[in-house]
């Protein structure tokens, strides 16, 4: 059995008082189209295209565009017109599958979306099985994972394709027991009526099948009987994460394809001229193919250790990267001559002026799992198997690379190892299938960790400055002018805007990719007078990418630096002044949770401080507190040869409104991980740009945040909110946590940090060579294990 829904008849779930949503007759106030389609057993899906609201014709000056249309609202409109392709099958075996089209990448979606289809079917959430979706063309914009949007998009498609499976089943059930449906009940996947009489959903899918495609009239089971959505549940993946059976892309076993590893240029997107000793290197133990390829020199082999041992005895010849000769210094003075203008109004004499100016170095976004993929290209066709939140692009630049047509292109999306926007791009899978098709084999390519931060994605050096004015206890106005090397949106974003520019708020028309995200992301959510923020990009000659959050992380840390002065100069608490100035009742309840649970104001000794910060983004918004030790005996510590050390944040307080929400403690999993995630933003991860090349390698000198500067004390409050619909999570504490702690240094030392991360200044480790490029693989692993 399969099922599908439509809002074109029903009310608008995501209107605030559940009213009647697009035109049509009504169904009332859960009411929804869906469609029983042909099939042996029963399979169900939904349609939301046909009610879809238009993006307002203008925006009121007053707002901020994002708060009107913002990036959840560009996807899920995006999404609608296959949204009865999203499809829940119920098994003979009495359980329901979905292929969930979006890639589970650790922030627990698998999870959720079992949940949601548990809820609406009667079923345990252990008989959903969720699996990940192949690129699927026909979804157009259906099938990208990014902007913390999946849930969003998915929740009301995914209900109503389970509300009507299970629907049908009753009416299959009701002919089966000659009674009325209304008179049954369905509980653990067994339908049963008054008098004794049961069936399994196994035994009903056949029943309720339909050999032709039609429409019926569904309604969605109301909240106040919900017993599965917005409780606690562990994940469905866990004890084959903490087991090793989860399957990632390294641990398929795909007939013949073997370890593959890339020699990479020393330079940043540098380029291979030739090898110089092939011959050599294929007479090495283990290895089978070598191939020159657009990234680096291939080798194939055995296992990947002589991989390793292969590239490291590689002699190549190598084109400069298109940044040769530059630096930090150089691409900051590039940054420079591009900044916007700040151009504050005419004021009133008396009025101060108070200005924030923070430089944000380059920071790789690479996962835990490397970038992998495995390929099998034959001379007709090709098979991919990869982590990818963009299956459909992929598929088709992989067809272009081979010169072949999209359909002989297979593209299997696997479960990924944290992504952070690294798998938004292709740029494995692509490599991979070049790889084999230059051996004519199958292969299981895998970048070193030591390639990641010098030749992957990147999040974009950039400026951010702000300029306000306050006069008379209020502020009048608020600039922001954020320059940054180009963000490549050219993963799926980009074509959305495209494809939908006719459609988009008045004020974006016009502008271009980076520009449109920018204004679609950003709220300011306070009353500060004459608001603007604007961006400019220079620079494309980077591998970059849309790193978790895209440019709120650094926009929020001027911001919310910025709010600090403005409190300062109108002799006002920090937390007061935002309370005070505050637009949103829901930011304001979740800043004096944060202030109540962190104790606000709390003496402390001198070096350590408390900071505060607010973010609005994704139909949601976040408070954090922390407190940030900047005594010398903590910044110098002694923790090893090569290890960072600096300021500890020995405790963070995270309010969350995310509206509804389906799995707490997956949520409370999020705010934790985006805590950690912006952290390392403001103490101590980036990337250093000499000569072209950037000098991290691996995690050890690629300083993410690590356990000594994990706060000891972490607290998440999920804020209750009477949303019907649940808003953005993925990267919702990423920029309020990076903010809450620079505001915490400046308290702590007095001097507001210019320069992020604020170790970005000395370098404390010794690069690792650019030729060879990867280190030695290791020879003592097993005494390093427990």
């Amino acid at each position: 059995m399969t099922i599908q829904h439509d809002r074109s008849i029903g009310s608008d779930p995501t209107a605030p008082d559940g009213g009647s949503g697009g035109g049509g007759a009504g169904v009332g106030r859960r009411g929804f189209l869906g469609y029983v389609l042909a099939g042996s057993t029963l399979v169900v899906g939904a349609d939301l295209s046909l009610g879809a609201p238009r993006a307002a014709a203008a925006i009121p000056s007053a707002p901020q565009i994002a708060d009107l249309y913002d990036l959840e609202d560009l996807q899920t409109d995006s999404a609608l017109a296959t949204s009865q392709l999203i499809t829940v099958t119920i098994n003979p075996d009495s359980t329901a599958n979905f292929q969930l089209p979006r890639m589970e990448v650790g922030q627990g979606i698998v999870t959720s979306t079992a949940m949601i289809i548990a809820e609406e079917l009667g079923l345990p959430v252990s008989k959903v099985k969720v699996t990940l979706a192949p690129a699927r063309p026909e979804l157009v914009f259906n099938q990208l994972t990014g902007g913390s949007n999946s849930t969003f998009s998915t929740y009301t498609p995914i209900r109503v394709a389970a509300a009507l499976a299970r629907q049908q089943l009753m009416d299959a059930a009701a002919i089966l027991f000659g009674t009325n449906a209304d008179r049954l009940i369905a509980t653990g996947g067994v339908v049963r009526d008054t008098l004794g009489n049961q069936a399994t959903f196994g035994d009903l899918a056949v029943k309720a099948a339909s050999s032709v495609v039609r429409a019926v009239e569904v309604q969605l089971r109301p909240e106040s009987e919900f017993t599965v959505i917005g409780k606690p549940h562990n994940r469905t993946d866990a004890r084959d994460a903490v087991t090793g059976e989860k399957k990632f892309a390294m641990d398929l076993d795909i007939p013949n394809a073997l370890p593959t590893m890339v020699c990479r240029a020393p330079q940043h997107r540098g380029t291979p001229r030739g090898l110089r000793n092939r011959a050599e290197i294929l007479r090495m133990p283990g290895v089978t193919h070598v191939a020159q390829v657009e990234t680096g020199i291939a080798v194939r082999a055995q296992t990947f250790g002589q991989c390793i041992d292969a590239i490291r005895a590689m002699k190549v010849d190598w084109n400069p990267g298109p940044a040769d000769g530059e630096s930090d210094a150089t691409i900051l003075a590039e940054l420079r001559r591009a900044e916007l203008p700040l151009v504050v109004p005419k004021i009133p004499v008396g009025a101060k002026t108070v200005e924030t100016d923070v430089v944000f170095a380059f920071r790789s976004s690479a996962a835990l799992e490397p970038y992998c993929a495995v390929a099998d290209v034959r001379p007709d066709s090709a098979t991919v198997w990869a982590g990818l939140k963009v299956p459909i692009l992929a598929q088709q630049n992989i067809a272009l690379a081979l010169g072949m047509s999209q359909d002989k292109v297979k593209v299997n999306v696997v479960m990924g190892g944290g992504s952070f926007g690294h798998k938004l791009f292709g740029d494995h899978a692509i490599e991979a299938a070049q790889v084999s098709r230059a051996m004519g084999v199958p292969v299981k390519l895998m970048w070193h960790r030591a390639d990641e931060p010098r030749q992957g994605r990147l999040h974009p050096m950039c400026t951010s400055r702000v300029r306000a004015t306050v006069a008379g206890g209020q502020v009048l106005t608020f600039e922001q002018r954020h320059t940054s090397v180009v963000t490549d949106f050219s993963h799926g974003l980009g074509e959305i805007l495209t494809q939908t520019a006719d459609e988009l708020p008045t004020g974006l028309g016009g502008l271009g990719f980076s520009q449109s995200i920018f204004l679609l992301t950003q709220q300011l959510p306070y009353n500060f007078g004459l608001v603007t923020q604007l961006l400019n990009e220079v620079d494309d000659r980077f591998s970059t990418g849309s790193m978790r959050n895209i440019y709120s992380p650094d926009v929020a840390v001027a911001a919310e630096l910025t709010v600090d002065k403005l409190a300062a100069a109108v002799g006002s608490d920090p937390v007061q002044f935002r309370l005070d100035f505050l637009k949103d009742e829901r930011v304001r309840a979740a800043l004096r949770t944060v202030a109540k649970h962190g104790k606000w104001g709390r003496r402390l000794p001198k070096g350590v401080a408390q900071g505060v910060a607010i973010h609005k983004e994704y139909k949601g918004c976040t408070a954090v507190l922390v407190e940030l030790d900047c005594r010398p005996q903590t910044v110098k510590r002694d923790l090893g040869p090569e290890t960072v050390t600096g300021p500890r944040v020995t405790k963070a307080v995270i309010a969350v409104d995310v509206g509804l929400v389906i799995n707490p403690r997956g949520l409370e999993a999020q705010m934790q991980g985006g805590f950690m995630d912006g952290l390392a933003l403001t103490l101590t991860s980036s990337c250093h740009l000499r000569d072209g090349r950037f000098l991290e390698a691996s995690w050890d000198n690629y300083f993410y945040t690590r356990q000594w500067n994990v706060p000891p004390e972490v607290q998440v409050h999920i804020m209750e909110s009477d949303s019907r619909t649940p808003g953005g999570a993925g990267e919702a504490a990423v920029g309020t946590s990076a903010a809450a702690v620079a505001c915490a240094y400046a308290r702590a030392t007095g001097t507001t940090p210019s320069y992020l991360p604020i170790n970005h200044g000395e370098i404390s480790f010794r690069p690792k060579p650019f030729i060879p490029p990867v280190p030695q693989s290791p020879s003592n692993g097993l005494q390093r294990t427990n």
